[in-house]
């Protein structure tokens, strides 16, 4: 996490304001996680080093709009404060922007799981026995009683933020570092040349380039941290600035950690090592040092990232009750100045998906490709926002702004088509309950619980969670 963190996070009553650079570091911090240490074994298992190039062209071009979308919007409407379910709330109703604000909540909390299943896979490179990749019962019993030693840490205030963040930077940025000059040091072309198409068992060039992008998708995530913190901030054009920097820093980390793992040994071989394939690919490249370096880094960077991002989740669950969006009690704050109960749902969140996690055939993809996939709807509706501020009759002229909305927008849904209808019904399947917190809130404030068109969203998301349990009883969707 970084020193960034909410007045409610730190368990202080009044927060400074952020910097630039402050709000920079968040969003690195935020995007530069558990994920770029799986890159190579998920890239290698799609694609090659062109599909892998033109990937991440397409995933950089794409978030880089989605980020110019957020400064966007941080510019133009900087009454809205309140993260990216406020963008939905305004453009679509309230509704919707509760949609918004649970889906990014419940990505946040998939990410938790991730991290748990991360860890315990990573203790099995490293030896431990009976975790197998993190999905055993032993696994998700040490998980489950970590995060709730976590969920007493959170809830007493964490003071410390500060020393925290450089700690978990340091373990972030020097393995990656050490990663790339390494295997640029015992870089094979031939390996490169032979791994340029893709292996036999890769697809056309556009199937292996839709095969990668849920996984970009999870590794920008943190990309719109910024406008989720934007209240803080010292001036509203900083939220913008802190985005923009913050993504063309970790786009070079991301892209580099793929391509130089393609000339250290063949594709096939990286798509079969266990995560952190990163750490796989160094041991190839050095030896076995090579993979308790990496992996002792991942394992202090993903706590310190799962704390940040159980903060973050907290953030939104609070910000939405204070906003009337969800029910009150989430609001409540205890005397560390911690809102307790939304900290308490979002642990309880993970725990379900960790006990859920035990069934499914590969934990770990699974936990990635449903946080990527939960934030879709909510990116999305940004995205759609920012076209009807651009094209909104007092919109002020700027052909560079409508240009970045229109291609956010088209990047978004084809980001939707690329996931599949499969995790489109999964995100159902955990959307259509939350209703049930939206109805509670009306009824705090004695309105109807639904009106206007809100009754069709309802129908539509519960149509598509019964299509999706439906699927996986029937076995056409295997977890």
């Amino acid at each position: 996490m970084t020193d960034t963190t909410s007045a409610r996070a730190t368990g202080s009553s009044s927060p400074a304001r952020l910097s630039v650079l402050a709000m920079t570091a968040m969003v690195v911090g935020s995007m530069v996680g558990a994920g770029v240490f799986s890159l190579p074994g998920r890239f290698a298992r799609e694609t090659g080093v062109a599909g892998a190039l033109i990937a991440w062209v397409v995933a950089g071009a794409g978030m880089l709009m989605l980020a110019f979308v957020f400064q966007m919007l941080a510019v133009r409407r900087p009454s809205l404060d309140s993260g990216v379910f406020a963008y939905a709330k305004a453009g679509f109703g309230e509704y919707l922007g509760f949609f918004s604000g649970f889906g990014y909540w419940a990505s946040a909390c998939a990410g938790n799981t991730f991290y748990w299943v991360f860890i315990m896979s990573t203790l099995t490179g490293l030896g431990v026995g009976g975790l197998g990749e993190g999905d055993t019962v032993l696994a998700v019993a040490i998980s489950s009683v970590a995060l709730w030693c976590f969920f007493m840490l959170i809830r007493r205030g964490v003071q410390n933020a500060t020393f925290i963040n450089t700690v978990v930077t340091i373990a972030k940025v020097v393995p990656i570092v050490v990663f790339v000059l390494l295997c640029l040091f015992v870089f094979d072309p031939h390996a490169f040349a032979e791994n340029w198409g893709g292996a036999d068992y890769a697809g056309s060039l556009f199937t292996q380039v839709r095969g990668t992008m849920l996984v970009t998708v999870f590794v920008f995530l943190g990309v719109e941290g910024a406008s989720v913190y934007s209240r803080h901030a010292r001036r509203r054009s900083d939220v913008g600035r802190a985005t923009i920097l913050g993504f063309v820093s970790v786009f070079s980390i991301f892209a580099s950690v793929t391509i130089v793992s393609y000339g250290v040994m063949p594709m096939a071989d990286i798509a079969e090592l266990a995560q952190p394939s990163m750490a796989g690919v160094l041991d190839e490249a050095v030896g076995s040092w090579g993979r308790w370096f990496v992996s002792i880094g991942l394992i202090v960077s993903v706590l310190g990232a799962y704390l940040a991002w159980s903060l973050m989740a907290a953030e939104v669950l609070s910000v939405m009750a204070e906003a009337r969006d969800m029910p009150r009690f989430l609001a409540r704050n205890n005397r560390h100045g911690v809102p307790q109960n939304a900290v308490l749902l979002s642990a309880l969140m993970v725990q379900t998906l960790l006990v859920v996690l035990i069934f499914a055939s590969d934990a770990l993809d699974l936990a990635l490709d449903l946080t990527a996939s939960l934030t879709l709807i909510p990116f999305l509706l940004a995205a759609l926002y920012a076209l009807k501020v651009v094209f909104a009759d007092d919109a002020p002229p700027g052909v560079k702004d409508r240009v970045v909305a229109i291609l956010a927008t088209v990047y978004t849904v084809f980001l939707i088509f690329a996931a599949g209808l499969e995790f489109l019904l999964l995100s159902f399947i955990i959307y259509a309950p939350a209703s049930i917190l939206f109805a509670m809130s009306r009824r705090e404030q004695g309105r109807r619980m639904f009106t206007g068109v809100e009754p069709v969203v309802l129908a539509i998301s519960l149509i598509g969670a019964v299509l999706g349990i439906i699927a996986l009883a029937v076995g056409w969707i295997d977890i």
